[in-house]
């Protein structure tokens, strides 16, 4: 009689399948984390934005709030502060990569912008800043704004919109978003 060596095809099939069985439970799993890692992300990103907003209103008070976030930062396509410092187009009080992250695709899987609102005497006397997912379900399922109050609220998204919401209070104070605990 003979001695076998290696394995069988069930044993290898069956090893195929424990393996994919493993992974179907686990993949999803992991999507899930990384939603929650970008929609953290897009929160973080949102309160730095709401920060940022007061410092430019306290350094340019005639201007009031930023015209859009790329003012906050260090101008439209940079990543640092010019050398001849900072000013009303380049604040330098965001990073590059939030100022500019329209332009790069989003930050985190989210699509974050900020918008300020003119008023009578011509200051910008509000703002807006929302963030989105860049690809519904896949990189988040919920909408985030704020606005000068610095409350964060959450659309919990049913529609599936990849728009971030920056009209200020009058759009993002009403359902269906709802205050972030």
């Amino acid at each position: 009689m003979r001695k076998q060596k290696g394995f069988s095809l069930i044993e290898l099939l069956i090893v195929v399948a424990i393996i994919l069985i493993i992974a179907a439970i686990a993949i999803p799993n992991l999507l899930r984390a990384r939603i929650a890692a970008n929609e953290s992300s897009a929160v973080a990103s949102v309160r730095s934005v709401n920060t940022a907003e007061v410092s430019y209103i306290t350094a340019y008070p005639a201007t009031g709030y930023s015209i859009n976030l790329i003012n906050m930062g260090p101008g439209a396509g940079n990543v640092a502060c010019p050398g001849a410092g900072p000013g009303i187009a380049n604040a330098c009080l965001l990073d590059g990569a939030l100022a500019n992250n329209i332009a790069a695709g989003g930050k985190s899987g989210y699509l974050i912008d900020a918008v300020g609102v003119a008023g009578a005497a011509g200051a910008n006397i509000t703002y807006g800043v929302g963030a989105a997912p860049a690809a519904f379900n896949q990189t988040g399922v919920r909408r985030f704004c704020s606005a000068e109050d610095a409350v964060i609220r959450y659309d919990p998204n049913a529609a599936g919109s990849i728009v971030p919401t920056t009209g200020g209070m009058a759009a993002c104070g009403v359902a269906p978003y709802l205050v972030l605990q």
